[in-house]
């Protein structure tokens, strides 16, 4: 018998009947959940990573949150005015708002931080192209004057996807955006006590008695009052799954991100256990190239790679062989989605020749150079992709260092420009969520501006030119030809391989109420 299997037995007895440990009241009071992944950068603006931004959602606020029909709503701000034909939007705060030190949010906070924030996101840098000034007008009022109307700006404000624009101090906010902050300072509606953070195991966070949510508005996504029911929120880091299932199942902790597809049928078993699908929109993964040093400076090669991707292989590693829960044939944007096109398709369909992709490899110009691929071990998700993608390296006859190692290390070391043999890397395994890839607009993984891109740094003037073109289109029709378009282009260029889509549950106790979807967000869950 293997060892997982001995752990599955051990994981059974909680479902065949056994009570949990009965709770203080005092217990009641404290969530305590196991995130994907150990928080190795703080900021949020510097890294896209989904843990910091978990993170940076109990400890900051937004101007703007997302409902569920994926409408802004104000959340910091009262609300906005839009002037002069589109050329003009003025934001006013709510009264009262303070950061969690008690000095009060002012608009040129809001001001710093905005501009922070558009030097890192794909959609902020197109407001800030289009913006000929940025300014508080007093404590409480900002305006954005614009050199043309930006119909998306306030949806900018709001979107959930990485890199979130969270409000902090001017002092703060006016660092430079490529270099992460130190210091932690929020006016959400939890504090983060880093004198109880232990790396790779605690992080701990505690309500902050100041914060007033909004009065008014039904808790959808990252929309309403955000009403916190307890004093204290512990993310127990746990990269072993079956430890965490144990945990679970044992009542030790109240709800895990991302349980493993083995394991999924006895949690679904456990009647003191829900299971449920969190994001309609479904995780796309993807293996991201260096386009700074070869091999993968070479398009050519890059397109041969295309060959070699099996996306139901990728996807049965991740989620299982149920075909419900995964798809495969999946271009750059989300299936099922408005945007979602077969424009270019062709390389990812057919059957699979490894022979064929080692000669084409060789035509393009590989010459057995190392490939450094940097894997998450403690990361389930991505171990499963990053596994699947040495297998396919080495069916294809290329030369690979797999660097096994921690997704905080792996965060930290794709942010490194040097050679792979100088601290850098040649590819990475990561996965985001349908929201992000949605449009043109904000999938920032299809930038295609050099240095200012995100890790992997590819330059592609035309999707950068078509992507421009998007925002201007007249309707919906025009924007979706432009998407396709886009879509052709990147399977011409490659900016990473795309390896599907599948959709990732989360499990927590029954007795936690007001789980809300979309990612975890730690406001209106109660327990009792």
């Amino acid at each position: 018998m293997q060892r997982r299997d001995l752990m599955k037995l051990a994981m059974a007895a909680p479902a065949a009947g056994l009570a949990a440990p009965a709770l203080a009241q005092g217990e009641n009071r404290v969530l305590k959940f196991i995130p994907q992944s150990d928080v190795a950068v703080i900021d949020p603006i510097v890294t896209t990573a989904y843990v910091t931004r978990h993170h940076a959602f109990l400890i900051y606020d937004t101007l703007y949150g997302l409902d569920a029909k994926f409408k802004p709503q104000p959340q910091m701000a009262e609300g906005h005015a839009v002037e002069d034909g589109g050329r003009r939007v003025t934001i006013t705060l709510r009264p009262g708002l303070k950061f969690h030190d008690g000095a009060p949010v002012l608009a040129k906070d809001a001001v710093a931080s905005i501009k922070r924030w558009w030097a890192r996101d794909a959609m902020g840098q197109a407001i800030n192209a289009a913006c000929e000034e940025l300014v508080a007008d007093d404590d409480r009022r900002l305006t954005f004057r614009m050199k043309k109307p930006f119909a998306l700006l306030i949806d900018a404000l709001a979107k959930p996807a990485s890199p979130v624009c969270f409000i902090m101090p001017e002092r703060i906010a006016s660092g430079d955006p490529n270099v992460p902050f130190k210091e932690i300072m929020g006016s959400g509606p939890y504090r983060f006590k880093a004198d109880e953070r232990v790396p790779g195991s605690l992080l701990v966070y505690e309500r902050n008695p100041d914060y007033v949510p909004r009065a008014d508005g039904p808790n959808e996504w990252t929309a309403g009052p955000k009403r916190v029911n307890f004093d204290r929120v512990e993310w127990r880091v746990t990269p072993d799954a079956s430890t965490a299932g144990s945990a679970l199942q044992a009542g030790e902790v109240d709800w895990w991100e991302q349980p493993t597809a083995d394991l999924l049928p006895l949690l679904k078993r456990n009647r003191a256990i829900k299971t449920e699908l969190y994001d309609p929109t479904g995780l796309l993964g993807l293996v991201r190239f260096n386009h700074l040093h070869p091999p993968f400076n070479n398009p050519a090669i890059r397109q041969a790679l295309l060959g070699a991707v099996n996306q139901g292989d990728y996807m049965s590693a991740v989620i299982g062989t149920d075909p419900s829960m995964w798809k495969d044939k999946v271009g750059f944007f989300p299936p099922g989605t408005p945007f979602a096109s077969d424009a270019g398709m062709a390389p990812l369909l057919g059957a699979r020749d490894y022979g064929k992709v080692k000669a084409d490899l060789a035509a393009a110009g590989y010459k057995g150079e190392k490939v450094v691929l940097l894997a998450a071990t403690d990361f389930p998700t991505l171990n499963a992709l990053s596994q699947v993608t040495q297998d396919i390296l080495q069916k294809s006859g290329m030369n690979v260092d797999y660097v096994a190692t921690d997704w905080g290390s792996v965060v930290t070391r794709r942010a490194n420009r040097n050679a792979p043999d100088q601290g850098g890397w040649n590819i990475f395994c990561t996965f985001f969520s349908g929201l992000d890839f949605f449009s043109p607009a904000g999938h920032i993984a299809l930038r295609g501006n050099g240095l200012a891109a995100w890790p992997g740094w590819p330059t592609m003037p035309k999707v950068e030119e078509m992507r421009m073109a998007w925002f201007d289109a007249p309707d919906m029709a025009a924007q979706q030809k432009i998407a396709a378009d886009i879509q052709a282009e990147a399977f011409r260029e490659v900016p990473y391989l795309p390896l599907g889509s599948y959709f990732q549950p989360w499990s927590y106790r029954t007795n936690l109420s007001g789980v809300l979807g979309g990612m975890p967000l730690f406001w209106n869950v109660k327990k009792g």
